[in-house]
C-alpha cells in the first residue's frame, strides 16, 4: 500500500491545493473503509473486541459524524445530514480509568445505513473542497482547517480502530494479504545495547507546513545532559525474558497505579500474545487478522505500565538506573539521527511508518536511524512525560476537547509512530497522549539517566472563559448578588415539592455547581454541556473536591484561586454524572426526568425550537422544565430566524417570554416566572451585572 503524504498548508497553486486536499480526502475515507473489510461478515461491526470501547460500528459511523459536527460548528453547512445518527455516533468512550465501563444501551444503525451515511458524508465534504473560497497558506482561521480537521481525525480512528481489530476473535477475521500484508521476517531475538547520546538542546514547537492539533502549537526549549539509550526497541524476545522472570508477579516493579491496573486485569503477558504450550516460546502473535508463531526479533506491544515495570525489572538486573525516556530526549535522539520530516522524505518514509511497507511490525534490526532503529516507525515508543502545553498554547474553537482534558497528569505522550501511523501521526510534531493502561501499537526503549524532567505546567487552570466559569460556579459572592447556579437550583427545588426528584437532567451545567446543588434532593443528576472544557472542571470537582483556576485582576496579572466542593455537598458527588453534549441533538438515553434545568442556554442555541420540542419527550408527565435566560439573542450562536424573541414578527413586537409560550403551550402548562439577577467576575475592577428570567413549566 503506498504511503500518502499529507498536503502542505502552503503552496501558490490553489486550484492544484484543492485538487490535492481532494485527493487526500478519498484516500483516506477509502482506506478507513478498507480496514473493515477484514471482518469475515457485517455482524462482526457489533461486536465489542474491549469493554472499556464501544463495537466496531460506532468508530465507522462516527468518523464521517465529525465531520458534520465541525463543519456546522464552523458554520460551513447549514443544517444537520442526519440528526438521528449524528446524536449516536458523537460522542465515544473517553474512559478516564481502565475499570469505567460503559454498558448503555445503544440503538445501532445497520452497516449498511452506517455506509450510506458515509457516502453523504463524503460526497458533501468532496463538494465543499471544491466550492469553498481557498487562500494559501492555510491556517486555523481559513473554511478548509475544519475539513484537514476531520480528515486528520479519521486518520486516526485508521490506527485505533486497527488495534481493536487485534483485539476481535480471530475467528470473526480474515487475512487480506494484499490489501493488509504481514511482514515474514520473523527470527530469533537480538541483543540490546546502550548508546551513548551527547548532551544537547532541544526547541520544540509545530514549525513545519502541515495540519496540526493544538497542543503542538507554541514553544518549548531544554537543555539536556548526555545520557545512553538502548540501540533498539525492546523486542518480543528481551520482554519474555522479564515475563518467565515473573515480572507480572513482583510488586517492586510495579507503581501505585500499575499494581491497582494488574490486580484489575491479572494479565500474565502482553495483550497481543497468545499462551500456546505447543509453540517454542510458549506462545503466538496476534497481528490485524492472523496469529503467528511469537516473532522475538518484532517489537513488544505494550501499555506503558508494563513499559515501566520492564524497567524497573531491568535496573535491578543491570544495578542501572533504567527508565523510559523523556520527550525532550527523544527529540535528542532524532536530532543525533538527523532525521528527515515528512516534507523531504520524497514520499518514501524512513522506517515501517504509514503502511508504506507493511502492516503489521517489523524486526527491531530492519530500519537503522543514524547509531540507533526505529527512532521513528514500527511501533509508537512510551516515554515518561504527563502531556503537558508548550508556552503559548491555545485551544482551537472547534475542538477544545481534543488535548485539555488530558493535561490532568495522567496521559502520557508516545512518540514516534506505528506502522499504521499516516498523515500528522507520522510527523515528528506529532503529540498524542494515552493513559497509562490503554493498548496502542505501542512499544518501547530504555534509556539510563539520572536526569530528572522538570515541566513548568501549572495545576492552575489557566483559559480565560473556563476560569471566568469556574469563578462564576464556586467562587466569591459579589456586590450581595448570590451565587447564581445555586439560587437556580433551589428556585428548581423549592418548584418540585411534593413531586418526584428522581432524576434530574441539568443541561448546559457550565462547571457543575447548579448540578451538585440538585443532588442535595434528587436521587441522580445528569450535567450537559456543549464544552468539553466546563465537563473536565466538573468532573474535577466530583472526583478531586477541589479546583485550581487563575482570574485576571488587571492586564497580565492574575490571581490563584482555589474552590472546594462545600459541606452541604459533600453527599452529591456519588449523584452526578457529566457528559459533554449537543442539546439540540441528544443521545437517545437522556430522557426520563422529573426535572429538566436549562440555566442561560436557549439564546446560546443554534436550533432553540428544536431543542425546548426535544425536551417535552424527555420529560415524564409532570416533570418540570425550567429556564433561565437574560435574553441575548445574538446572530453569532443563533440564526436571527431562530430567534424566540425579541423580534418583530407581522408589525407586532415578540418577547422571549412570548415566543416560549408560542412554542411550549400544546404541551406544558405555565406555572411562573421570576428574576434572577446574577454578576460575572471579568476583572478586578470590571464586573457584569445581569438579571435573567426563569420561567417554569409543567408538562401536562
Amino acid at each position: 500500500m503506498p504511503f500518502v503524504c499529507p498536503p502542505q498548508l502552503d503552496g501558490t497553486d490553489v486550484e492544484a491545493k484543492r485538487e490535492e486536499i481532494r485527493a487526500y480526502l478519498h484516500a483516506t475515507m477509502d482506506t478507513f473503509e478498507r480496514l473493515f473489510s477484514l471482518f469475515v461478515d457485517d455482524s462482526v461491526f457489533f461486536q465489542r473486541p474491549e469493554r472499556l470501547r464501544h463495537p466496531h460500528i460506532f468508530y465507522f459511523g462516527h468518523t464521517a459524524v465529525f465531520f458534520v459536527n465541525k463543519l456546522i460548528l464552523a458554520k460551513l453547512l447549514p443544517e444537520r445530514i442526519n440528526p438521528r445518527l449524528e446524536s449516536v455516533f458523537a460522542v465515544g468512550v473517553d474512559e478516564m480509568s481502565w475499570d469505567d465501563l460503559n454498558d448503555a444501551h445503544y440503538d445501532w444503525p445497520t452497516v449498511e445505513e452506517t455506509r450510506a451515511y458515509r457516502q453523504q458524508v463524503r460526497a458533501t465534504v468532496d463538494r465543499l473542497i471544491r466550492t469553498l473560497p481557498l487562500s494559501l497558506p492555510i491556517d486555523w482561521n481559513s473554511p478548509f482547517w475544519p475539513i484537514l480537521m476531520g480528515i486528520e481525525h479519521e486518520r486516526i480512528h485508521l490506527e485505533t480502530s486497527s488495534v481493536l481489530i487485534r483485539q476481535t476473535p480471530i475467528e470473526s477475521v480474515k487475512p487480506q494479504p494484499y490489501l493488509w500484508p504481514v511482514c515474514e521476517d520473523v527470527g530469533p531475538n537480538h541483543s540490546n545495547e546502550l548508546i551513548p547520546v551527547p548532551a544537547g538542546k532541544v526547541v520544540l514547537g509545530k514549525h513545519d507546513q502541515f495540519y496540526g492539533w493544538d497542543n503542538e502549537y507554541g514553544r518549548h526549549e531544554a537543555q539536556i545532559p548526555a545520557f545512553s539509550a538502548s540501540r533498539f526497541l525492546v523486542s518480543n524476545g528481551e520482554f519474555l525474558e522479564f515475563v518467565r522472570d515473573g515480572g507480572y508477579h513482583h510488586d517492586s516493579y510495579w507503581g501505585e497505579e500499575g499494581l491497582a491496573w494488574r490486580q484489575f486485569r491479572q494479565p500474565e503477558h502482553p495483550v497481543f500474545w497468545i499462551a500456546d504450550s505447543a509453540q517454542p516460546d510458549g506462545f503466538r502473535y496476534r497481528t490485524l487478522a492472523t496469529e503467528i508463531p511469537l516473532p522475538l526479533n518484532w517489537p513488544v506491544d505494550v501499555n506503558q505500565l508494563e513499559a515501566e515495570a520492564f524497567c524497573n525489572w531491568l535496573s535491578a538486573k543491570s544495578g542501572k538506573t533504567i527508565r523510559l525516556p523523556f520527550e525532550d530526549e527523544w527529540y535528542r535522539l532524532v536530532d543525533e539521527a538527523d532525521l528527515l520530516d515528512q516534507s523531504d522524505w520524497g514520499g518514501i518514509p524512513p522506517g515501517n511508518l504509514g503502511l508504506g511497507y507493511e502492516a503489521s511490525a517489523c524486526p527491531v534490526n530492519r530500519f537503522r536511524q543514524g547509531d540507533f532503529y526505529d527512532i521513528v516507525g514500527n511501533v509508537w515508543q512510551w516515554t515518561n512525560t504527563p502531556i503537558y502545553p508548550f508556552e503559548g498554547f491555545e485551544v482551537h474553537p472547534l475542538y477544545d476537547d481534543f488535548t485539555t482534558p488530558t493535561f490532568d497528569g495522567k496521559h502520557n505522550l508516545i512518540k514516534g509512530g506505528s506502522f499504521i501511523s499516516t498523515g500528522n501521526e507520522a510527523l515528528q510534531s506529532a503529540r498524542y497522549a494515552f493513559r497509562r493502561h490503554f493498548f496502542q501499537h505501542a512499544g518501547f526503549r530504555y534509556v539510563h539517566s539520572d536526569y530528572v524532567e522538570r515541566i513548568n505546567a501549572s495545576v492552575y487552570e489557566t483559559d480565560s472563559l473556563v476560569s471566568q466559569y469556574a469563578e462564576f460556579g464556586w467562587g466569591q459572592r459579589y456586590f450581595d448578588v448570590n451565587n447564581f447556579p445555586a439560587e437556580c437550583a433551589q428556585l428548581c427545588l423549592e418548584a418540585m415539592v411534593d413531586m418526584p426528584t428522581r432524576r434530574a437532567l441539568d443541561i448546559g451545567c457550565a462547571t457543575g455547581r447548579s448540578s451538585f446543588e440538585l443532588a442535595r434532593v434528587f436521587d441522580e443528576v445528569t450535567g450537559l454541556d456543549f464544552s468539553a472544557r466546563f465537563v473536565r472542571v466538573a468532573e474535577q470537582m466530583k472526583t478531586e473536591g477541589r479546583i485550581r483556576y487563575t482570574l485576571p485582576t488587571e492586564g497580565e496579572l492574575v490571581d490563584f484561586r482555589e474552590a472546594a466542593l462545600p459541606d452541604h455537598l459533600s453527599s452529591t458527588p456519588g449523584k452526578v454524572s457529566f457528559w459533554q453534549a449537543d442539546a439540540c441533538n441528544l443521545k437517545p438515553q437522556f430522557t426520563g426526568y422529573d426535572l429538566i434545568f436549562a440555566g442561560n442556554l436557549i439564546d446560546r442555541l443554534y436550533d432553540p425550537a428544536k431543542f425546548l420540542r426535544d425536551a417535552a419527550e424527555r420529560l415524564n408527565p409532570g416533570g418540570l422544565l425550567i429556564l433561565t435566560s437574560p435574553y441575548t439573542w445574538l446572530e453569532e450562536h443563533t440564526p436571527k430566524m431562530q430567534w424566540l424573541g425579541g423580534i418583530r414578527q407581522d408589525g407586532e413586537s415578540i418577547t422571549s417570554f412570548e415566543g416560549l409560550t408560542q412554542r411550549l403551550h400544546t404541551q406544558f402548562k405555565f406555572i411562573a416566572r421570576h428574576d434572577v439577577p446574577f454578576v460575572i467576575r471579568e476583572t478586578a475592577r470590571k464586573f457584569q451585572h445581569t438579571i435573567a428570567e426563569m420561567t417554569i413549566w409543567k408538562k401536562e
